[in-house]
């Protein structure tokens, strides 16, 4: 059953007895828009197993468990404007940023450039233009 939040943010009320999502807990998974290749981009970006990979769709899910994060496959939906969902990722304390971008760089991403000059955090997007923040190590 799809349901939305007060602001019209859509989510899925799943039925019992589901096998794909029966030991996540009470949030099964974050379902994303999204190819194949992006699924495996994430995989190896967060060091996190595909738990599904068939007919173009892909999930992940951390090796400490929890929910899940899936890709739908094609059809696409257009992308327009700025993802209302984003990740930032935070390099371990005492890393190198860089060496953090630019092994992203090395799995398909690309950097963008916001215009917003010298700021903490680099701005990039995965394979399929889904913009992301690598912030500066504390």
């Amino acid at each position: 059953m799809v349901l939305a939040d007060p602001e019209g943010n859509e989510f899925c009320v799943i039925e019992p007895g589901n096998n794909f999502l029966a030991d996540c807990g009470f949030i099964g998974a974050l379902a994303c828009d999204g190819s194949q290749e992006v699924g495996y981009f994430w995989s190896e970006t967060l060091g996190w197993p595909l738990v599904w990979d068939q007919d173009q769709e892909t999930a992940i899910r951390s090796p400490r468990g929890g929910p899940k994060i899936t890709w739908g496959g094609p059809p696409l939906m257009p992308k327009t404007g700025k993802n209302r969902l984003h990740f930032d990722l935070a390099p371990p304390i005492h890393g190198d940023r860089q060496a953090e971008v630019d092994r992203l760089l090395s799995l398909g991403a690309t950097r963008i450039d916001t215009g917003q000059g010298e700021v903490s955090r680099v701005v990039m997007a995965d394979p399929d233009g889904n913009e992301f923040c690598v912030l500066t190590p504390r």
